[in-house]
């Protein structure tokens, strides 16, 4: 990845209401006839949401280049998912998406509900390290990047695996660097099998990324949808050209489509584990995880109630030292981030001997309320409880 930017940033065009509603119409009959559709965005998907592009007029490497100081980045852990973000979870969910391709690093696209096996994220995400030794990945809800004090190469974040103690690395890819192997080989994988591919945001100008919608533009018999305010190198290849902002067409494509754009929910997942230890003495371990299992920091704190002593630091780990018979409940008090503040939850873990609860997590940073599901493993059953608590 190289950052080429030129001092005077490529012209930006928009295109009426009337001309893109008439290319929504197109866009939205490819969608509902495609097989594999497959999604490619850049930075443009996020400006909405406050976070500068790169290469337009105010973008970051333009200011750069011309030696101007560079845009004020918005803090990407407050930033709220924007339309475009939503409405690629909502094709998601209903199967319509197949793959998304992203080059950028924000974390918002894994935040808004993409899950991990649906995304290639191509230049790393600044949410997400893994180990060196063993690979193990580790989601943050904090910045995991290495201050690089080595130089741009040196990717340490300072902290240990948990699995093996190996050095733990940032994800984010810098300029010389090569691309992730497995988001590299899905993207081209899907590009291959795509029948539609559609890029939001995205001025096509960084290799070796670019050359997966370059696949699909080239193939015969599928097709590309462009939308961004710049031109492309391969806008020639296009069955679609589009000069509009992504929120705008997505919002469109989706009335088109007759589908919803969800809100923005943070869902987190939590694991709640007793183990049963010698003298009828109880281990209470607390653990946050994605949906393939990852680990997810997202607590502050975690404490049991009718023990003085709060756990802060990971892994979550209380000690009962009491009999406790099935049916005895423990109750959790959970201090998150707060980065959409979001105030502390009580759960209410019913012990049935050494089973795993698993909780799904809701909270709606519009009206400050928490959603709790319970789902057990060996029942599937899943308890729901709404606790509405006002915003700080």
């Amino acid at each position: 990845m190289v950052n080429n930017a030129p001092k005077v940033a490529e012209k930006e065009h928009r295109e009426s209401l009337a001309v893109v509603d008439k290319k929504v119409e197109a866009l939205a009959a490819q969608i509902k006839q495609s097989k594999h559709f497959i999604v490619f965005t850049g930075a443009g998907v996020s400006t909405s949401a406050g976070i500068p592009d790169f290469r337009g007029p105010e973008g970051n490497w333009t200011l750069r280049a011309q030696g101007k100081q560079q845009t004020n980045v918005a803090n990407t852990l407050q930033a709220i998912p924007t339309p475009s973000h939503m409405a690629l979870v909502e094709l998601q969910n209903r199967g319509v998406l197949k793959h998304l391709i992203s080059q950028n690093c924000d974390g918002l696209h894994r935040r808004s509900g993409i899950l991990p096996e649906m995304i290639s994220e191509l230049h790393g995400n600044s949410n997400r390290e893994y180990c060196k030794d063993c690979d193990k990945e580790y989601m943050r809800d904090f910045r995991a990047v290495s201050t690089y004090q080595r130089g741009d190469h040196d990717h340490r974040t300072g902290r240990k695996c948990a699995r093996c103690g190996g050095t733990l690395l940032d994800s984010i890819v810098n300029f010389d660097e090569q691309l992730p192997a497995r988001d590299l080989n899905l993207g081209w994988e899907n590009a291959q099998h795509a029948d539609l591919c559609l890029v939001l945001g995205s001025s096509l100008t960084v290799t070796p990324a670019n050359g997966i919608p370059e696949i699909v533009g080239q193939k015969k018999g599928a097709k590309l949808a462009i939308c961004n305010l710049q031109r492309t190198p391969i806008d020639e290849l296009c069955d679609l050209r589009i000069f509009s902002e992504a929120d705008t067409l997505m919002m469109k494509v989706m009335e088109k489509l007759d589908l919803p754009i969800p809100p923005f929910i943070l869902r987190r997942r939590l694991v709640v584990n007793v183990e049963t230890q010698e003298d009828d003495r109880h281990r209470v371990t607390v653990t946050g995880v994605d949906s393939d299992g990852t680990p997810v920091t997202f607590l502050q704190s975690v404490r049991l109630e009718g023990s003085r002593r709060v756990v802060r630091t990971e892994p979550y780990v209380i000690h009962v030292r009491e009999s406790l018979r099935p049916g005895a409940q423990l109750k959790l008090d959970l201090e998150f981030m707060g980065h959409y503040n979001e105030p502390n939850l009580e759960i209410v873990h019913d012990y049935n001997g050494n089973e795993d609860g698993l909780y799904i997590l809701e909270y709606n940073p519009q009206n400050g309320a928490w959603v709790t599901r319970r789902q057990q493993s060996s029942t599937n059953t899943v308890e729901i409880t709404e606790v509405d608590v006002a915003l700080k």
